[in-house]
């Protein structure tokens, strides 16, 4: 079966984050992307709407204050229109070197070659108790 472009353009999204890639990263992403997180995550100051490739850049320099590693394992992508949904999984370690595997689900919208919104949706109660372990 043949990938789409919108396909494609978000598997290269994946790759660069696994990559530690912020430049190819940003490529893919709209100057004034919407980067979303759970407002459960604010304590942590990654929840909230990051806006624009600033606020992107922003947010991954929090993460390692916040969790020693994590991996995304996209499994299940789903199509409409200039949406692509992600169902996945993401091995997160915590700074005390714990390690869980949580669900995701990531909302893409796509427009003219490029992600214009990315939505992170998750239970923040099981990110929280790993990050406090």
């Amino acid at each position: 079966m043949e990938r789409s472009p919108q396909r494609i353009l978000v598997q290269a999204a994946y790759e660069a984050f696994h990559a530690r890639d912020v430049a190819a990263l940003l490529d893919i992403l709209d100057p004034e992307v919407q980067w979303v997180h759970p407002d459960g995550m604010a304590d942590y100051g990654l929840g909230g709407t990051r806006t624009g490739h600033q606020g992107v850049m922003g947010f991954l320099a929090r993460v390692p204050a916040v969790v020693a590693g994590m991996r995304l394992h996209p499994q299940e992508f789903v199509e409409s229109g200039d949406r692509v949904v992600v169902f996945g999984v993401r091995d997160v370690t915590s700074v005390s070197g714990r390690t869980q595997r949580l669900k995701f689900v990531h909302s893409w919208t796509l427009r003219d070659g490029r992600a214009v919104r990315m939505e992170d949706i998750f239970d923040t109660v099981l990110f929280h108790r790993l990050i406090e372990s």
